[in-house]
This record gives C-alpha cells, sequence and structure tokens, in this order.
C-alpha cells in the first residue's frame, strides 16, 4: 500500500494555450496561479496549489495526474515500492521544479500515463476572492482504457487503491480515501482521458455554473443529472481543447470502510440519471468522452 492520500490536479497537453486558458479563467471559475509562453497553472477555491495545469503541445493529451502523500518519507518508500514491481520510474524521488514545488516522483502505468506522487507542495492560504460559481477542487478523474481489469488490478494492488463500485464490467470506480473515487477507469477502444471532474459546494453552484457557461456560448453536453454510482449531481461539457469537464457535488462519501463491499451497478437510464432528466448520454457524448487515442508523452521526450 503505497499510502496515497488524495487527487491533487491534473496537467494537460493543448495545441490551444490561449483559448483553453481563458475559458477555465474567465468561465469556468478557476483562479491563474502562473503562466508562461508554455504553460498555465490554476486553482480552486481550496488550498491545493493548483488543481490544474495546461502545456502546450501540437496534440491534445494527459500530461500527468497528481496524487498526494503525507511526507517525504512515504514519497521515497513508494519509490522502493514501485521499482521492486517493475514499474517505470520517469523521474526519482526529488524536489519538484513546477508550480507549487514539493517532494515527489514520477512513473508511468501500464498504458503509460504518466503519474506524479507528491508531498510538501505550498498550499494557499489568502481568501478565496467568492464569485458567481467556485470550483473548490479536482474532485476526479475519469480515463479510458483498452484493458479495465488489467488497469485496475494494477491500481489497487500495486498503487494501493480500492474498488468501490463497478458499472457493470464497462467502469471500475477506485477510491483512495472516503470518497467514492478519486479515478475511475472506462472501458473502450483506447487509453485517453474520458472527462474531468471539478467539485463546487451545492447544487445551486452547479446550476449557476451551467448559466455561466451558457451565456459564454457554450452548451452543456450531459446534463443536469445525479448518477446512481456516487450519488453526485452533474452536468458536463466540452472546452476548447476538446477535454470534456464536469461541475460536480455531493459525492458520495463511506462512511464505513470495514463494511463496504463494491456494488454492480447495471448501465440502465433511471441509474445513469437517477433524476430522469439528462438519461443516458448521447453517441456524441459518448464520442467526446471517448476522445482520441493517447499514447502518453513519456517515450517521445525520452527520445529526443
Amino acid at each position: 500500500m503505497l499510502g496515497i492520500t488524495h487527487l491533487r490536479h491534473i496537467s494537460l497537453i493543448t495545441p490551444v494555450l490561449k483559448e483553453q486558458a481563458d475559458f477555465y479563467e474567465k468561465i469556468w471559475g478557476l483562479d491563474k496561479v502562473s503562466q508562461d509562453d508554455q504553460s498555465v497553472y490554476f486553482r480552486g477555491a481550496g488550498p491545493e496549489n493548483h488543481i490544474l495545469s495546461l502545456h502546450v503541445g501540437e496534440k491534445s493529451g494527459l500530461h500527468h495526474i497528481a496524487f498526494g502523500m503525507v511526507d517525504k518519507n512515504a514519497v521515497d518508500l513508494a519509490a522502493e515500492v514501485l521499482a521492486s514491481k517493475g514499474v517505470k520510474i520517469v523521474s526519482p524521488p526529488g524536489y519538484l521544479d513546477e508550480e507549487g514545488k514539493g517532494y515527489g516522483l514520477r512513473f508511468v502505468d501500464p498504458e503509460n500515463r504518466c503519474i506524479e506522487l507528491s508531498a510538501w507542495v505550498e498550499m494557499h492560504t489568502t481568501i478565496w476572492q467568492k464569485k458567481n460559481v467556485d470550483p473548490v477542487k479536482l474532485n476526479h478523474v475519469v480515463m479510458n482504457t483498452k484493458d479495465l481489469d488489467m488497469i485496475t488490478d494494477f491500481y489497487t494492488n500495486v498503487l494501493g487503491f480500492k474498488v468501490t463500485d463497478w458499472s457493470e464490467h464497462q467502469m471500475s470506480f477506485l477510491r483512495c480515501n472516503r470518497k467514492h473515487h478519486s479515478i475511475a477507469f472506462n472501458q473502450d477502444q483506447h487509453a485517453s482521458v474520458n472527462h474531468i471532474a471539478y467539485e463546487v459546494d451545492t447544487v445551486d453552484e452547479v446550476m449557476r455554473g451551467i448559466s455561466n457557461v451558457r451565456k459564454a456560448g457554450y452548451q452543456e453536453i450531459w446534463g443536469p443529472g445525479r448518477h446512481g454510482p456516487g450519488n453526485n449531481v452533474f452536468c458536463y461539457f466540452q472546452d476548447p481543447g476538446k477535454f470534456v469537464m464536469e461541475y460536480t457535488c455531493y459525492l458520495e462519501t463511506i462512511e464505513d470502510e470495514s463494511e463496504w463491499r463494491a456494488r454492480v451497478w447495471k448501465r440502465v437510464p433511471h441509474l445513469m440519471d437517477q433524476w430522469g432528466i439528462a438519461g443516458p448520454p448521447k453517441p456524441e457524448t459518448r464520442a467526446a468522452m471517448a476522445g482520441k487515442p493517447d499514447p502518453g508523452w513519456v517515450d517521445v521526450i525520452e527520445l529526443v
């Protein structure tokens, strides 16, 4: 068990850096922490240094997903465990040279996703200037996978996540703390980003967020509604980089870990949306969530 505590941030590669950065700052509700010609970092209303970073590239794709750990010793121990299991370490434990600093490492999972484990990252202590909608933190990320069983086995048996629920044999929902899931995997034809969920405090904020995005000329692609697995309120959109993102709130909390048993949810309309407003996702929404094949960037960088 590696001792992963929570989901920190996600970093994305985009060919439309300015347009995408403007969307998240002016419409979605995030605050810009820093930027240069190649990247932009954004925080939410919570203390985490940043919950999203965008990096310029020729094609859209995942740069890395970051999870928190308790301290430097936990990071060092994680490196030893990962190496003993034959996991490819991209960046060995050390002090990080990214926004927020801290101490961490990076490795790639079996589908070449880059994963960061970090501790001692700088936190925000300034008061958040309240807006019409205030994304607090990254609630969860969902990735597409070519092999659901294989990737679920890696994240549980190697990284220490626990399976909270299944959506038939199509999705696995994995937790690293008492929240229903921090990461989930969806069976598809290729590896890619499925969607990224930003947590707001209430359903009122979800609805105000929908209004903000609509006024900016964007339309929701699924929702609003309330999922069965996780019991969370949702509404999905697509940003200028073609990534799908979600406003969400009220994600289920596991009250008693010792008593919890993973459930298998049927993929039927009234469980995809318990309210019966949004129904199941349309083919266009599923296509957007499928994205394009993402082989990962690590090997490309190493060959340069």
